[in-house]
């Protein structure tokens, strides 16, 4: 049986083939930048990037697309209230958010896109809708015409009559029907605003990441990605306007991630009861962070609770001490050392086997990740057996045990990478890091700031520091 997907759409566990042999598209709603994310946020983010690892793992070559919402009414009020504009607090929280990300391990996507970046295309978008009598306007304004879609509700499973409960729903009399959403916004005094056909204004939210999705991966996706409280209006809303302007599936499997709670209650900013993760990565390291997040299938929520993180720090402690003790023995002993099989042996070699088998059952079963990691603790009970009374057991299978722990817990991020490894890749990498120092640096001798910018920006998202000084530029591992 191969990997199946729960798919929100069907209500199923679906087993997953992708549109083209070999190759998976996914997208992931990302942050909206108008703060630092807390650590719920960093759940989707998380568990986005364990997919993405996981399909390379299996040897599929995975394009991943994450937005950065960085024009919307709540950065426009967050900035006002700094007295600052929306595009400087949205560009410092990028920033951030990629920090943040970087530091709990999270690999950037391979594109992400800004809505500020992609008007264009949203206009064209919102032409055909209007083109295809989806959508019309009134005073500047674009709204989509709901009753258009004939299967508008498909995903979230709401009656048209109950479809009003829950949604951000604006007052409007200009509306033809309440449930009709903004797909284009006429400018209001002091807000930033775009030139359009319509006149001067700014992109609804839901018409944003249709624009983008089709722009990066084409009109129909494998995965789309978000937060369960996204699954309606924002993820029904994409499917209507995309599918109705394309005649073509949106998206093929729709993958929701659960709430983290913290005291029962839902962890968000409106609720004032969040942690930011920049903030709990300043006391605890970003593996005990990840076994955290996805100790729980994402598709059940999380509690957070004061001793939450201490389990996961017992956890990692024992993965990493475990990893240690097999790699000085592997790396100390002589080759020749213990090479007759025993019953002992046997057995470990077994276990190995098992949780191979285990692990990868897990992760085939709509990213288990929680049932993955049990696997992996299995094996280190076995292993610290094992090495009570290490003679019994051949190096090559001591060495097979290591390879297979560190692997499967690096798909699941939840231990880091070698440090002379780091060394040697950054050795390597070293000629092509001192040619982007130089033409970044004939960059700023030109005043050409937004390509100086952009390398440093790039750099640091990969976790590569540039450090400016009167004598030139330096580069540091952060």
């Amino acid at each position: 049986m191969g990997l199946r997907i729960y798919n929100s759409l069907s209500r199923e566990l679906e087993e997953f083939t992708p549109l083209k042999d070999g190759h998976v598209s996914i997208y992931s709603c990302g942050p909206t930048v108008y703060d630092y994310i807390h650590i719920g946020n960093a759940r989707t983010a998380l568990v986005t990037d364990i997919i993405r690892r996981y399909f390379e793992y299996r040897g599929y070559n995975v394009k991943l697309v994450q937005n950065i919402t960085d024009v919307d009414d709540k950065i426009i009020a967050r900035a006002n209230a700094n007295g600052i504009s929306p595009s400087q607090l949205a560009h410092a929280n990028s920033q951030a958010y990629f920090d943040d990300t970087q530091r709990l391990g999270i690999q950037p996507a391979d594109v992400h896109p800004r809505a500020t970046e992609h008007i264009p295309e949203m206009i064209e978008l919102i032409q055909t809708l209007i083109q295809k009598d989806a959508a019309y306007v009134v005073d500047g304004s674009v709204y989509y015409r709901v009753n258009a879609f004939k299967e508008y509700g498909k995903l979230s499973r709401r009656k048209p009559e109950d479809l009003l409960a829950g949604a951000r729903v604006e007052v409007d009399e200009r509306k033809e029907d309440p449930r009709d959403f903004d797909l284009w916004k006429a400018a209001k005094p002091g807000e930033p605003y775009w030139k359009s056909p319509w006149g001067n204004g700014r992109p609804g939210w839901h018409i944003e990441c249709s624009s983008m999705a089709m722009k990066h991966l084409g009109e129909t996706i494998d995965i789309h990605i978000g937060g369960e409280d996204l699954l309606f209006p924002h993820h029904e809303n994409e499917i209507a306007q995309s599918e109705l302007a394309t005649g073509c599936t949106f998206a093929r499997y729709w993958v929701h991630i659960a709430f983290l709670k913290i005291d029962g209650s839902r962890m968000g900013k409106s609720e004032k009861n969040f942690i930011f993760l920049r903030d709990a990565l300043d006391k605890h390291p970003a593996e005990v962070i990840r076994h955290f997040l996805i100790s729980a299938h994402y598709r059940h929520p999380l509690d957070y609770a004061s001793d939450s993180l201490h389990t996961s720090e017992s956890a990692i402690k024992r993965l990493t001490n475990c990893l240690q003790a097999l790699k000085k023995i592997a790396e100390t002993a002589d080759s020749t050392q213990n090479q007759k099989s025993s019953d002992e042996d046997k057995c470990l070699m077994a276990a190995i086997q098992t949780m191979q088998t285990r692990f990868a059952e897990a992760m085939d079963t709509d990213f288990n990740t929680a049932q993955a990691m049990g696997t992996i603790f299995s094996l280190i009970t076995q292993v610290n057996k094992s090495l009570m009374d290490p003679t019994e057991v051949s190096i090559k299978t001591l060495k097979k045990a290591y390879n297979v722990i560190r692997e499967t817990s690096q798909i699941l991020g939840i231990y880091s990478m070698d440090e002379k490894n780091v060394e040697d890749t950054f050795t390597y990498l070293k000629p092509l890091l001192e040619l982007l120092l130089e033409i970044r640096q004939d960059a700023r001798n030109k005043k050409d700031w937004d390509t100086s910018d952009r390398i440093r920006d790039r750099l640091k998202q990969i976790n590569i520091e540039i450090q400016d000084s009167h004598d030139g530029s330096t580069w540091k591992l952060l």
